[in-house]
């Protein structure tokens, strides 16, 4: 997987370049919904009773290939909304993921709830790429950053007036993550060595932020008993993608998660 992550990143530099020729930095100020107010992505997750759910637009990956093939950005998101996601997630990495920053847009466009712009981000530009097509708050993936790069990002994000979920793969991450700076931290279930996931170990490494930051788990959930577990672990949100993308009706599916968590907690008082 680090294999993979390198190539991707690789390849993003690549693609940067490329659209950065076309529009500049500064011509990203004059893009409709540059100057939309930003949503607190934080507040969406935290202000829950349960667990959050992000739900993630995601037309493919690298490892699974195509994942749905009836993909409607805008349905989707209007369904999710409709399906009581608190946030949502659209992946806009177009070489690996078949994303797409228009994707990012047409959802925008359609719900009112928090968008979080998922991709490779290595540079401020892609930040304020993110604000231009209608984010409320970025992906930072730590471990694909060097020396001062992840605060660099996190001072463009702030300074947009955007949010940023910080996404952690290993205890070292955690540990060098900058909690002044950090409100919603976010650790990936899989195991990068052998692509297992361990949800116990996800939680175990979010439990180790300090009080006050907004936990979210990604990756490999599917089911409310899931939910459940990272409801007893404290933890605020989950990311969801694939499991939603694969259901006939991924708002639909949304709704019944949400119902039989609460219900699985309901049990348990």
């Amino acid at each position: 997987m680090a294999n993979i992550l390198d190539e991707i990143v690789e390849q993003t530099t690549i693609d940067l370049k490329k659209r950065r020729q076309k529009v500049s930095y500064k011509d990203l100020e004059s893009m409709e919904l540059y100057e939309k107010d930003s949503k607190s992505f934080k507040d969406a997750l935290s202000l829950q009773d349960d667990v959050a759910i992000i739900a993630e637009i995601k037309k493919a990956s690298p490892s699974k290939g195509l994942i749905r093939q009836d993909f409607n950005p805008q349905r989707l998101a209007a369904q999710y909304q409709e399906g009581g996601a608190s946030a949502i997630s659209v992946l806009t990495d177009e070489p690996a993921f078949q994303g797409s920053l228009k994707y990012l847009e047409m959802a925008c466009k359609e719900v009112d709830i928090p968008l979080l712009r998922k991709d490779f981000i290595i540079d401020p530009y892609q930040v304020k790429e993110a604000k231009a097509f209608g984010a409320d708050a970025v992906l930072l993936i730590a471990t694909i950053t060097e020396g001062k790069q992840l605060d660099e990002l996190l001072h463009a994000t702030h300074e947009l007036g955007m949010q940023a979920l910080v996404e952690c793969y290993s205890e070292e991450d955690v540990q060098n993550v900058n909690f002044e700076h950090v409100e919603i931290l976010g650790v990936n279930n899989r195991d990068l060595r052998n692509f297992e996931v361990n949800l116990h170990r996800g939680i175990e490494l979010l439990q180790k932020a300090p009080q006050g930051t907004t936990l979210v788990s990604e990756s490999g959930l599917s089911s409310a008993g899931d939910l459940k577990q990272l409801f007893n672990g404290r933890i605020d949100a989950a990311l969801i993608g694939e499991y939603f993308m694969r259901q006939l009706d991924p708002g639909k599916a949304v709704r019944e998660m949400k119902n039989q968590l609460e219900e699985l907690i309901e049990n348990q008082k």
